[in-house]
Formats: structure tokens, sequence, C-alpha cells
């Protein structure tokens, strides 16, 4: 039995400790929050569609559940090859392994104060809903949602929950009977955003935008957001009452301050078995780590919560147990169900295919019942579905 230090409390850190316990070892997961939050389903938080407190799965729990230790702390520093690891409220050191999920940070943005974000810190998310009920409650004015890119690293773009939301948004002012006196505008730097999901998904995209009456600005570079809109490179501004934005991600600072080794974006390298370049006993999993594979790949939760289970695995061998090591690059698809607020399409991308397919009505049901799921089979009340 190993001795194991899990970094982080998202969809990869949570993973990684259960399946470690799993696997009979000693663990410990730090992480800055008293909850796993389910950001696949925030998206229903600004539209009232489900409390925040719904998709937060108390830390306190899962640890109790699942048999590991939970410490609450912000990490601040690591120092690699000393395996050891600074918080705000300790040291930690003296572990067999160390497992780094601490996620991504976010590209910085001039006026980044007026926006707000669905995949940034969850709290945001309530701030949001209050946002646009002020807006609503004018009955009347302008909403532009988007994401950006980095250009270091394609696989940082969170693109599907802006879509998501600004569906959203569309249909619950349909159901006020406010969606003629407000104008919605999806924009983004990228000329073709959404591009990774495939040819017949862009031109389904188009069909959607076209129907909902979802204007479009993009192609050009953002240069600054402002109380009242966003700047582009070509001189444009884009006038809002509420701007949405989704930054693309890049490494944490004390990831990039630390002896790991960094990619220009700065994720972690590792290779195909989660394992950090040059260090045997240190992984790094889900959005912390630079994905290898084809161009248009993502990170998601689902491609994270394998590289946390291959980890637990690949720890157990390397400490003598059976079986060979596993890696994720087999694993690499885009893989969702993008929410309208009244139904749905299925998208899916890998080297042989893209599609996306409508699911009218059931297809909101079904993301709602994963949402379910997700939320109580964390907690062991319910069976897990192999592979998710």
């Amino acid at each position: 039995m190993a001795k194991v230090l899990v970094l982080g409390g998202g969809f990869a850190g949570v993973e990684a400790a259960i399946f470690l316990r799993k696997e009979n070892h000693d663990v410990t997961l730090i992480s800055d929050r008293e909850y796993m939050y389910i950001y696949p389903t925030s998206i229903w938080v600004p539209v009232n569609m489900v409390d925040f407190d719904d998709i937060c799965i108390p830390m306190a729990e899962l640890s109790s559940r699942h048999g590991f230790h939970y410490i609450k702390d912000k990490i601040t520093k690591v120092e690699a090859k000393a395996m050891k690891i600074t918080g705000e409220n300790g040291v930690y050191e003296g572990y067999d392994y160390i497992v780094v999920a601490v996620g991504s940070g976010k590209v910085k943005h001039k006026g980044s104060e007026n926006f707000l974000s669905i995949c940034g810190d969850p709290q945001e998310s309530v701030q949001l809903k209050e946002k646009l009920e002020a807006v609503m409650s004018q009955r009347n004015g302008k909403i532009a949602m988007g994401f950006g890119g980095n250009p270091h690293d394609s696989s940082a773009v969170r693109g599907g929950p802006a879509f998501e939301v600004l569906f959203n948004v569309h249909n619950l002012l349909k159901e006020k009977g406010l969606r003629s006196f407000f104008e919605l505008t999806f924009f983004a730097p990228m000329a073709q955003p959404g591009a990774k999901m495939g040819d017949k998904a862009l031109k389904m995209m188009d069909i959607f935008f076209n129907k909902l009456d979802i204007n479009r600005k993009v192609g050009s570079k953002i240069t600054e957001f402002e109380k009242d809109g966003i700047k582009f490179e070509d001189g444009s501004k884009l006038e809002a009452d509420l701007i949405m934005f989704i930054p693309a991600g890049k490494g944490h600072d004390f990831i990039v301050e630390s002896d790991l080794p960094v990619s220009e974006a700065g994720f972690v390298k590792i290779n195909d078995y989660s394992q950090v370049e040059g260090f045997e006993k240190i992984f790094a999993i889900g959005d912390t780590a630079q994905l290898q594979g084809p161009a248009w790949r993502a990170k998601q939760g689902h491609v994270a919560e394998v590289m946390a289970r291959n980890t637990a695995h690949n720890i157990t061998v390397l400490e003598g147990g059976e079986g060979e090591m596993k890696g994720y690059k087999d694993h690499l698809n885009i893989l969702c169900v993008m929410d309208t607020g009244d139904g749905a399409a299925f998208v899916y991308r890998d080297d042989k295919r893209g599609m996306m397919i409508p699911m009218p009505f059931i297809g909101h049901w079904l993301k709602k019942g994963w949402g379910w799921y997700c939320y109580n089979s964390k907690l062991g009340k319910i069976p897990r579905i192999p592979g998710m």
C-alpha cells in the first residue's frame, strides 16, 4: 500500500482519490474548496433550473464515503524533486506518490472585472443569475456570451458551456415572453469557433444560431472588456448589458514557477501513463496536464476521469501489482450532450468521425439525469456505470 497525495478536488482529483482507495492505497486529498463542483450542470444555475447547492458534493461526505483523508488548503508551491508541497496552511511531504490535479488557470484579459464566467469561480454562476435577473427586469437589453482561445494550446478551450448558457438564456427569455426585446450575440476571436466538433457540427450550429436569431461576432481578437461591451482588434465594439465569457485555460502560476516540466501554455508535460516527464512517482491529470494527440483534442471531464482511473491502476502496477500500465491517448474523444434548456444535441468526435445529433426535449432530461447520476454515484449511493 502506497501513501499518495492528491492535489485538487475536481473531476480528476476526486476520481483519482476514489480509485486509489479502491486499490487500497492510503490517500490524502487537498483542495481549497469544501465541495466538488459539477461544472457541466452549472449551466442551469443562471437560468434558475438548479440551485447552487444542488451541484456541490460535500468533500467531507466524499472523504467519509470512500475513506480518503481530506485537507482544506490552497496550494502555493510545488517542489517536485523534493516531493514537497506547500499550502497556505501547511507543508506536505513524506508521500510515496503525488497526483497533481489542480485544474488550470485562466488566460488574462484586460477588463476581466467586467465579465462573469460559467467556468471560473463557482460563485460566479450565482452572480450571473443575479445579473441576468437584473437585466431581464428592464425588459429589454443586449446580452453577449462567448469564449476565448489559447494560441499555445488549442485543447484548453471551453466552448460548449458558452453555447449552452446562451441557448438556455434564449429559452428562458422565450418562456417569459421577452425574447423579442433582447439582442443575443455570441462572440469569439477565432474564425470558426467550435470547429473541433467537426464540419457536420459546425453546419448544425449555423442552423441553431439562425433559427434562434442569435447574432455572431467572430474572427477578431478581443482587446478589452468594458462595463458596456467588448472591444475588438478590428476597431469594433459589441455593446452589452451583460457579458458572459469563458477565458481559455493556462497553467497556474505556482505550477509554472515549480520545477515540474511545463509546456509553453504552462501545462505539465506527461507521458501516455500520465507520469510527469522525468518523475516516475509524480502524475499530472485533467486540465493540469498537457494533452498529446490530434488537433481537435479537448480537455473534458470524462478524459480527466480516464486519466485518474489509469493513474490509480498505474501506481498499483509500480508498487508491484499485476497488469500493465494504462495510457489515456486511446481514450481521447469529444463527448457531450449540449443542452438548450428545452432539448439538447449529442456531440461526438474522434479520429474517424464527428457528429452532432439533435435530441429535442429528451436530450435535456438525459443531461438532467446525468447530473443526478454524477452526484449520487460519486457518493456511492448508486452503482457506477462502467466507464462513467
